[in-house]
């Protein structure tokens, strides 16, 4: 084979092998850029999801109360228990609390807050439970021992899904006292949501 004939095949062969590895190096940049893309686009819609996440956890949610049995005297002994209504309110931001049932309902998930006191005058017991969906939570309790005002107080951090119920009933055959003096109560408030 003569010269002229070898030097423009072995050129074109040279080419189309240069040709060759040219394509592969612009397919792996091409594919390079692309992942790098798609990481941007999923770390956007990370950032995107954390930051809704982040502006719900921001969003504050006021909710306190704080009520009163009233000027009601005596209240019980009654031969069932009872759910006390603490209608004389003081607050109630968010109106979460119900003053015509006694009824707490928890508007958003989180950690609340709760308070509860009572007032006897002690010829007769006086029992309360502070109940979380019909589970009690905690109690206060006097023992009848006397014809003389005596007052207890108990207080508890619970965590509460949203619509929750919190409420005090009175225990079967004990009473409570309250009077203009607010004595007896029920009080509560969020302390963060979740």
């Amino acid at each position: 084979m003569s010269c002229c004939v070898v030097y423009p095949l072995l050129f074109l062969l040279f080419s189309c092998v240069c040709m060759s590895e040219v394509q592969q190096q612009e397919h792996r940049n091409k594919t390079e850029n692309t992942e790098h893309l798609d990481v941007e686009e999923s770390d956007a819609a990370l950032t995107s999801a954390e930051f809704q996440d982040e502006q719900l956890r921001k969003k504050e949610y006021k909710v306190a109360f704080s009520a009163t049995l009233g000027p009601v005297g005596n209240y019980g002994p009654f031969n069932t228990e009872v759910t006390l209504a603490y209608q004389d309110v003081f607050v109630n931001e968010g109106r979460a609390y119900n003053p015509a049932t006694g009824i707490f309902t928890a508007p958003v998930k989180g950690v609340y807050f709760f308070m509860i006191s009572g007032n006897t005058i002690s010829s007769k017991s006086m029992g309360l439970r502070l109940m979380k969906n019909g589970q009690q939570m905690i109690s206060i309790f006097n023992q009848a021992s006397g014809n003389r005002h005596e007052t207890a107080s108990n207080s508890i951090s619970l965590t509460l899904e949203q619509g929750d119920h919190v409420y005090v009933r009175l225990w079967k055959d004990t009473w409570v006292f309250d009077n203009v003096n607010d004595h007896t109560s029920f009080n509560g408030h969020l302390l963060f949501s979740i």
